[in-house]
């Protein structure tokens, strides 16, 4: 252990709680066998890492600390009431039999399964809740996600999602959902969700929803070790290769996207020759796999439109004629208002602004898409290339009024002086000769 500073035990807490949440998770809920109890325990066991680490200091391994902590307290939890059955549902199987005593811990452990976060994954996206609860559930106990940020990926309100989480929660307690992995049979109904989880969990900390940076490289970075861990089990799965291919092509940029002073770099700006090209090469192979052997699936024809990007030499090489192709092949299969905005910005690569800022005006009636900071952002990089500075600041001002993004929001205000000042240059007039 070594010892230090208040202000360097709370980073380190604070460090431990985005690595090691999950693992802490799932390793309670095997004693606790139940997701409320485990949760309160794992939080209890991090404000005693507080106290704790700064008496004896931090330890070598906080993530093994803290899983010892947390399931103590479950151990604890459950002493203390009268009864297991009384209070508590089981998620854990087999059952002890009532006549076999104390079982070992050992004995009580699921079949082995490629890891704990991967398990409760598959836990929380079980076919008993509706796929927007699983997806939910999912980012808040198996990720760590705030329900803020949950709520602003799916563009409800924070009241709305927390209901959503709890319920959720408790419907799973209710159907006494064991804690294992799902049989071959059960995959194909939690599959779908399971992957939409991860690459949803991947976006938030790709370009996070709020805060005062624009990527989360540890969320990021988890959701990558969960589509590989789900890669391993599933290796033959074309839409899993896909998922893995297209956070693999995304995440290959992330040095470069952001400037030295923090602000979003475009992909206009971005130096490629600072891009892992080694995780580029990886996700081509991907994509090739996930392309074989019939229709496309979502996951894959994404992965393909990262894929073109993060293989281009230069932005202006970029193959956005078959990228919008792909857009069309994706948007056939997956109605989805953001789908059809990001082929808007293709539209724009190989048609011109002005007929995918008619496109985008038509978005702007979808409901789904009420509050999504991207829409009013793209419709006014739309306005600003077809020379309409005061209709663009309108449109940056309705993109700042939805951002929460420190970053995004300097950007955007960038953007909005610009405009200002192009109006202003317009009402002036030419210069007198």
């Amino acid at each position: 252990m070594t010892s230090g500073s208040d202000a360097s035990v709370r980073r380190a807490v604070e460090d431990a709680h985005r690595r090691e949440w999950a693992a802490v998770l799932a390793a309670t809920v095997r004693v606790a066998r139940d997701l409320d109890l485990a949760e309160e325990c794992v939080q209890d066991a991090y404000a005693a890492a507080l106290v704790d680490w700064a008496r004896g200091g931090v330890p070598d391994r906080p993530g093994a600390w803290l899983t010892t902590a947390a399931r103590h307290n479950a151990l604890d939890a459950l002493r203390r009431a009268k009864t297991l059955r009384s209070k508590l549902h089981l998620l854990i199987e087999p059952e002890p039999r009532p006549d076999s005593g104390p079982e070992p811990e050992s004995a009580r452990e699921p079949a082995p399964a490629p890891d704990d976060r991967l398990r409760l994954v598959f836990l929380c996206c079980h076919p008993a809740l509706a796929p927007a609860a699983q997806i939910a559930l999912t980012l808040r106990l198996v990720c760590g996600v705030p329900t803020p940020d949950i709520a602003r990926a799916f563009l409800v309100s924070e009241p709305t999602m927390a209901a959503r989480v709890t319920r959720a929660k408790k419907k799973l307690v209710a159907a006494r959902v064991p804690f294992r992995m799902p049989t071959p049979a059960e995959l194909p109904d939690r599959l779908d969700s399971v992957l939409t989880t991860i690459h949803l969990l991947f976006t938030t900390g790709h370009t996070a929803p709020a805060g005062p940076t624009v990527t989360k490289d540890d969320l990021a970075g988890r959701a990558l070790d969960l589509a590989r861990m789900l890669h391993g089990l599933l290796p033959d799965e074309r839409e899993v290769r896909g998922l893995l291919a297209l956070l693999l092509a995304n995440h290959a940029r992330r040095a470069t996207r952001t400037t030295e002073n923090g602000r979003p770099s475009l992909l206009a700006e971005q130096d490629r020759t600072a891009w892992d090209q080694e995780a580029i090469a990886e996700a081509h192979e991907l994509v090739l796999g996930a392309l074989r052997g019939g229709d496309p699936g979502r996951y894959a024809l994404q992965a393909a439109i990262a894929a073109l990007h993060a293989s281009a030499p230069t932005y202006a090489e970029t193959d956005w004629e078959q990228i919008l192709v792909l857009y069309d092949a994706l948007l056939a299969i997956w109605s989805s208002p953001v789908v059809a905005l990001n082929r808007a910005v293709a539209v724009a690569m190989v048609e011109g602004p002005g007929t995918a800022l008619a496109e985008v005006e038509a978005l702007e009636q979808d409901e789904r898409l009420a509050g999504y900071r991207y829409l009013p952002a793209v419709k006014a990089d739309l306005l600003r290339r077809l020379e309409r500075p005061a209709d663009a600041a309108v449109a940056y001002e309705r993109a700042l009024a939805l951002a929460d993004n420190d970053a995004e929001r300097a950007f955007l205000t960038d953007r909005l002086a610009q405009c200002d000042t192009a109006v202003r240059a317009a009402a002036c007039g030419p210069p007198q000769s």
